[in-house]
């Protein structure tokens, strides 16, 4: 049951943003009493961090672990979060998407969880055996480029969608 809840909140999340996480309209979505959803999360702030916990586990096991070849975590990075070709962002699994706004939408403690992650990922990508700036660049555009692709904000599309994210793997691969 705490799947189909942590399913629910996802979904009324990136429906209707964070104002939308109420408790009585997760546990609607999810198909369970309030009772029931409460058993398992007991406030907002505790579905709220159980979706961004869930969402980044998810993530970072897209992710190699350390030790891999040069560029393997930038190039990951990147995969797991910008897909091939260009659909829908709510068609694609736009996990770190959705686990961002919950953590703007969790409260303080959330949201330090949060950047507690993306300083991890960070470290990872200066540490990734490429030149340090070129994967913080990479990594910035990937979070820009999530960024636009969930609210709409001008995203690229189409052959240019393609053309963008080849020309950041090219970016990662000739810095090998």
């Amino acid at each position: 049951m705490r799947d189909r809840i942590l399913d629910a909140a996802e979904r009324t999340l990136v429906a209707g943003g964070a104002d939308a996480i109420r408790l009585d309209a997760v546990a609607k979505e999810a198909g369970v009493s309030k009772g029931g959803l409460l058993h398992h999360f007991r406030s907002k702030q505790a579905l709220v961090e159980g979706v961004l916990e869930r969402l980044v586990d998810r993530f970072e096991a897209e992710l190699p672990p350390p030790g891999s070849p040069p560029g393997a975590f930038t190039r990951a990075y990147l995969t797991a979060t910008i897909p091939d070709a260009d659909t829908p962002a709510l068609g694609h699994a736009d996990q770190v998407s959705v686990a961002v706004l919950a953590g703007m939408s969790g409260g303080p403690e959330v949201l330090a969880a949060l950047r507690h992650r993306y300083e991890s990922w960070q470290r990872r990508v200066e540490d990734d055996g490429l030149d340090p700036a070129l994967a913080t660049l990479v990594r910035l555009a990937v979070d820009g480029w999530w960024t636009a692709r969930l609210l709409d904000l001008a995203p690229p599309h189409g052959d240019l969608h393609v053309q963008v994210r080849a020309r950041l793997i090219e970016m990662i691969d000739g810095e090998r």
